[in-house]
């Protein structure tokens, strides 16, 4: 039996913890405003622009609401105020269009929106956007197809309810047909459908819940997608900026003589972050980047490596509380996690412009309205930041990573200094040893038992350095709180995002915050990446301790029955308990968050000279599956992210130096390591929209590390498991 939640077509009386976070990141002010029931008048700002949106994306597009279009060809274009950063977003939103209107995918064009204040939020992350879109996405194109055959009805003088739509068009009973572009500008004005503007039931869907290639693949596949640096703004620079050796140093002095003097060179600029060159090429920027001669000062950084870090996390845990009455023995485990970086495929890029009182900023921006504010600040108008447009190009991964503007300040601050456009490029080196990081954290996890293996409560104290949310939830006032009181945001997100899902008595988990001067950022799934894996191990020692099967263990104090559901259905497709040969073992995991539900079943192999991961069985409850094929693509990929960060990838600080620079020493899994076995079940309970991007990472790094435990007799407690120091 599922569990149930309430529908979500209107704001909820009792909010719990989850769906504050989620409701911070809703909807954009026209459809927000509408579920809290306010009204709108004519010719507001806000029903001003939301009418105003899609009309200036195309100049033969009718608009039907903030999200949809109809152009005079009968294609449909939708607005997706996110940003497509592989996960296939794009694809989904075509789907729920293409499901409500009755058109075929191939008619859906999707067009991302540039920052832009009639959005209340652009932020993508916190697995909100397919939550938070769907229900307005649907609502915008049934509200659409309703005043479609409407208008139909009005031109052949029939009753509405007679008609039909299909592939693009409204039918009626005698033969008659109208194709949606030649009903759009009568369409567009009808204020009262005659037929009802509600979405369709999840049982009539087509298109929505069907297995479906991106519809970007080939573009992507055959180089005709377009990231930042594919983008030919006539003119730009190629550019490129030479960074200190230590996290945060600074230039105290630097000769660009000998640079100036190369071929093709055409500018030399002095940073806060370095000194940029730009040139004719990418070839000659690096080639003069070299030949700049600099004096470096040290980051604030520079007095610690890794065993300081580790010492003073260790340090800052605290003395024990005190257990629970009648607890006849107290289990403890300690965990020790590294600083890890992004490290998306595409590096740190931007394109800028700026003249006089405008800028233009183009790059893959996580959250493009802070990106705008952000430039702003750097160019002198704080308080103009409509002088900053950001135009959101796809982006190669984000994993939080993109919530940070680096790139775009830079870029602003040289286009404005050589009076042209630049194209600004990170390498691989910059963004490993200058970049923002998941903190390190420790963990120490009590688990009090009490007469006949009863367990009577449960501890987590977690000491993480001050994870950096200046850019808040994705509006104004949270991103304001998150840069004066980052102590503050983060306690907040962990006391919201962070729970036990057992029945283990008197449960309690703390976070105590640290001050160490290294740049974090937010890294897929936040907390759970640590606190949950951390959890799920302990979970597995436990049932060590009182003899009990790990899966039993789980099943019988889950307070969640959708937990239980996928834990059972790992359990059955990758035959728990059955015989392994010497050396290979199973581990499990769960995990609930953003309103989805996920269990890891993970077979490791030890008998060679290294671990090696077998075969993955992924259960997901993610509720309405809008693209199955995205839902286990995305499950895939966080399966291997964190295989790599549990076995062998992580970031080493020495002196304040990060050590790692490239793929060649950040141990990421290549294929040949990746699982021959990785399969995806999803357990669908209800239709409410789930997350899925941060998703799959805790559980599938938590089931490799017991299955670990399992097959060598030894718990890991410091990660990466195979980094020699550990």
């Amino acid at each position: 039996m599922a569990d149930t939640l309430r529908p979500d077509t209107a704001v909820p009386v009792d909010v719990d913890r989850r769906q504050f976070l989620t409701w911070m990141v809703a909807s954009p002010t026209l459809v927000v405003a509408a579920r809290l029931g306010l009204d709108l008048p004519p010719g507001s700002p806000v029903e001003a622009g939301a009418m105003a949106a899609t009309e200036a994306m195309t100049p033969d597009a009718t608009s039907f609401d903030i999200y949809i279009a109809l152009r005079s060809d009968g294609r449909v274009v939708a607005t997706l105020p996110r940003t497509e950063t592989g996960q296939g977003i794009t694809t989904g939103v075509a789907m729920l269009v293409a499901e409500e209107l009755d058109v075929g995918l191939g008619s859906v064009e999707v067009r991302t929106a540039d920052a832009d204040p009639r959005w209340l939020i652009q932020l993508t992350g916190l697995s909100s956007t397919m939550r938070y879109l769907a229900g307005p996405l649907r609502a915008a194109a049934a509200s659409a197809r309703a005043r479609l055959v409407t208008a139909a009805a009005h031109r052949w003088w029939l009753p509405a309810s007679s008609l039909t739509t299909a592939n693009g068009e409204v039918l009626a009973p005698d033969g008659r047909r109208a194709g949606y572009g030649e009903l759009a500008q009568d369409a567009a004005s009808v204020l009262l459908p005659e037929v009802s503007p509600q979405p369709k039931k999840a049982s009539a869907y087509k298109v929505v819940g069907q297995p479906t290639g991106r519809i970007d693949a080939r573009d992507i596949v055959t180089g005709a997608a377009r990231y930042a640096l594919d983008l030919d703004i006539p003119g730009a620079l190629p550019t490129v900026v030479a960074r200190p050796p230590t996290l945060r140093g600074s230039v105290q002095s630097y000769d660009a003589s000998a640079a100036l003097a190369m071929p093709g060179v055409m500018g030399v600029v002095s940073l806060p972050t370095g000194v940029a060159v730009a040139a004719q090429s990418f070839a000659h920027a690096l080639a003069a980047r070299d030949a700049l001669r600099i004096s470096w000062a040290p980051g604030p950084a520079s007095h610690l490596s890794d065993a300081d870090i580790r010492a003073r996390l260790r340090d800052e845990v605290g003395a024990r509380p005190l257990p629970p009455l009648f607890t006849s023995q107290t289990l403890e485990a300690r965990f020790d996690f590294p600083y890890l970086a992004h490290a998306p495929m595409e590096t740190q890029s931007c394109v800028a412009h700026v003249r006089g009182d405008h800028a233009e900023i183009w790059m893959g921006a996580q959250d493009p309205k802070f990106a705008q504010r952000e430039v702003a600040t750097a160019l002198g108008w704080a308080l103009m930041p409509q002088r900053v447009t950001v135009h959101t190009t796809r982006a190669g991964g984000g994993f939080g990573r993109r919530f940070f503007n680096e790139p775009a300040v830079e870029a602003a601050l040289i286009s404005r200094a050589l009076g042209r456009p630049v194209k600004l490029m990170w390498t691989r080196n910059d963004d490993m040893r200058q970049g923002r990081y998941r903190p390190a954290s420790h963990h120490r996890l009590l688990a009090y038992l009490g007469a006949g293996g009863s367990i009577r409560g449960w501890h987590h104290r977690a000491v993480i350095p001050t994870v950096e949310f200046p850019h808040g939830l994705g509006d104004v006032v949270t991103s304001l709180i998150g840069t004066l009181l980052p102590d503050v945001t983060n306690a907040v997100f962990f006391e919201l995002s962070q729970h036990v899902p057992y029945s283990f008595g008197l449960v309690t988990q703390q976070l105590r915050e640290v001050s160490i001067p290294i740049p974090t950022a937010s890294f897929r799934s936040v907390f759970s990446s640590q606190v949950v894996v951390a959890n799920e191990l302990f979970v597995d020692q436990l049932a060590r301790e009182l003899g009990r099967d790990p899966v039993e263990l789980r099943q019988s104090h889950l307070t969640s029955n959708r937990l239980k559901a996928v834990l059972s259905k790992v359990a059955l497709e990758g035959q728990w308990g059955r015989t392994l040969p010497p050396g290979v073992a199973q581990g499990v995991a769960v995990h609930e968050e953003w309103d989805s539900a996920i269990a890891h079943l993970v077979e490791v192999d030890v008998s060679g000279a290294e671990p090696k991961v077998v075969r993955v069985v992924i259960a997901a409850d993610v509720g309405l599956p809008i693209n199955p094929r995205s839902i286990e693509a995305q499950l895939q990929g966080a399966a291997v992210d964190a295989f790599s960060t549990t076995l062998s990838a992580g970031i080493h600080i020495d002196a304040g130096a990060v050590r790692e620079g490239s793929f060649a020493d950040y141990r990421w899994l290549r294929m040949k390591h990746t699982p021959a076995e990785l399969k995806v079940h999803l357990v669908r309970s209800d239709d409410r929209v789930g997350g899925v991007g941060e998703l799959g990472y805790p559980t599938a790094a938590a089931a490799l590390a017991n299955a670990m435990a399992r097959a060598t007799g030894n718990m890991p407690t410091r990660f990466p498991i195979l980094d020699a120091g550990a």
